[in-house]
């Protein structure tokens, strides 16, 4: 970064610097336009509001709200009316640097500043930044700033955990991590953890316990997961609900096992061997999880929550970006800043996560359509499904295939008596569904759609159009 401009007002050099953006300029969370230096004391404001929030930001002068460039002339006299303002008016001293611009042929003046020492007070009062507009903190806001600095400061993962020993730390788990990470174990299971930093002084740390703990929910009542399926598109009808207590390998495994469980998985054949396709990237979807566990606060007393609805599938989990990072940073490049630096540590060596911040692209390189977003104190990540007759289709097609190259299946011949109902019933109702099967028949959905699936494999049984507005046609078989 360039040298400070605060150092001595009187010595200011008027800095050119050229702008990468497109125009109009558009105010946003990170970016401030002032007609003058007539507003000057709210462009202090509108400084502490974007540092208070994203702990950087761009202040224009000589630019209206709208984008219309009207200019402003940077002289030596203006550049020290905008320091002496912002050094008097802003605690604790933040040192912006200060340019001229050309912007349409006009001049103006740039603000860059940056700082991660929040909160920051303009005049005495905290402000955050909400969409393009500066919006004062309450008291309890500003209680819950301050708070979460002072958590930041330590590592959850890393303090001793209260009342732990190694008796409680299962020997099993912590081996087969070592042998999953190429570790060697010479039976010293203190000296073991030790190297890995899983001990501080003697004692298990947090990570410790939550990573390879005999019962870690004990300890923690936050060891949790909370998975349900809804059969719309909004919470008014639960289908399924389950908890899950556990260690984060097991519980990341139980979460990827729940998702592909209640989503739609076709098919495909390599060679003679037959392996499912969910409807999410199953790469995408563990990344996800992943994702959720290695960077939650442990701080917060709540579980990761996967939801799975008719059009999507959710995983939220407790704490927003860590330092200072933003949905628009982590969605534009590798950026990452690890707010459980000894889990993700684990996490690495278990070859679990990339040591340089490539989750999110992966996430976005398989599944283009995933949308991520910070709601209160919650970090969510949604995963479009899939429309059910894509993967249908494509499970149709491979199945077809596999069908001509088979003899022997007749009508009736190795049916269970559920499939012989379904194909019943669709001889009756055509159009009738999957949901409607399984209360005919008294089976789950999933079950139906499991048996579906082999009644279209042995030729039986055919879907024409889509699963909305379409109709099952019974085949003769061969």
């Amino acid at each position: 970064m360039e040298s400070n401009m605060m150092a001595d007002p009187s010595d200011f050099v008027i800095r050119e610097k050229k702008l990468d953006y497109e125009l109009p300029l558009k105010e946003n969370e990170t970016i401030e336009l002032k007609r003058s230096t007539s507003e000057l004391k709210e462009a202090v404001i509108s400084i502490v509001a974007m540092l208070n929030k994203h702990h950087e930001g761009e202040l224009y002068f000589g630019v209206k709200d709208d984008g219309t460039v009207l200019g402003q002339e940077p002289d030596r006299k203006t550049l020290r009316d905008i320091s002496r303002a912002i050094s008097e008016g802003i605690e604790p001293a933040i040192h912006p640097f200060i340019y001229h611009v050309d912007i349409g042929g006009k001049k103006c003046i740039l603000v860059e500043f940056a700082g991660n020492n929040v909160p920051y007070f303009a005049y005495g009062r905290a402000y955050m930044r909400v969409a393009d507009e500066d919006r004062r903190l309450s008291i309890h806001e500003l209680e819950s700033m301050i708070l979460s600095k002072n958590r930041e400061r330590l590592r959850w993962d890393t303090e001793v955990c209260r009342n732990v020993t190694l008796d409680d730390i299962s020997e099993e788990k912590f081996i087969a991590f070592l042998k999953s990470a190429g570790r060697l174990y010479d039976g010293d299971i203190r000296k073991s953890m030790d190297k890995l930093k899983l001990l501080c002084g003697g004692k298990p740390t947090n990570a410790a316990v939550i990573l390879f703990g005999e019962r870690p929910e004990d300890f923690f009542p936050n060891a949790r997961l909370r998975c349900a399926t809804f059969a719309r598109e909004d919470t008014s009808l639960i289908l399924d609900m389950q908890d899950h207590y556990g260690d984060i390998f097991y519980l990341i495994a139980q979460a990827e096992k729940y998702v592909l469980a209640n989503i739609h998985v076709g098919m495909r054949l390599e060679g003679l061997k037959r392996v499912d396709v969910p409807e999410i990237d199953r790469d995408a979807l563990r990344e996800g999880i992943i994702n959720a566990f290695c960077h939650r606060d442990y701080f917060e007393y709540d579980s990761v929550n996967v939801a799975v609805f008719r059009d999507r599938v959710e995983i939220r989990s407790k704490g927003r970006l860590y330092g200072g990072l933003s949905v628009e940073k982590i969605m534009s490049g590798m950026f990452s800043e690890r707010r459980n630096e000894l889990i993700a540590d684990i996490f690495h060596e278990a070859g679990l996560i990339e040591k340089w911040g490539a989750g999110i692209r992966k996430i976005l390189t398989a599944e283009p359509k995933t949308y991520f977003e910070e709601v209160g104190t919650q970090f969510i990540v949604t995963f479009r499904r899939h429309e059910p007759e894509e993967t249908e289709k494509a499970t149709d097609d491979i199945l077809q295939d596999k069908v001509r190259d088979r003899v022997g299946d007749r009508v009736g011949e190795n049916l269970n008596q559920n499939q012989q109902k379904i194909l019943d019933l669709i001889q009756t109702d055509p159009h009738i569904s999957a949901r409607m099967l399984s209360e005919a028949i008294g089976i789950s959905q999933r079950k139906v759609e499991a048996n579906i699936s082999i009644l279209k494999e042995k030729g039986l049984l055919r879907r024409i159009g889509p699963a909305k507005g379409g109709h099952w046609e019974r085949l003769s078989g061969k």
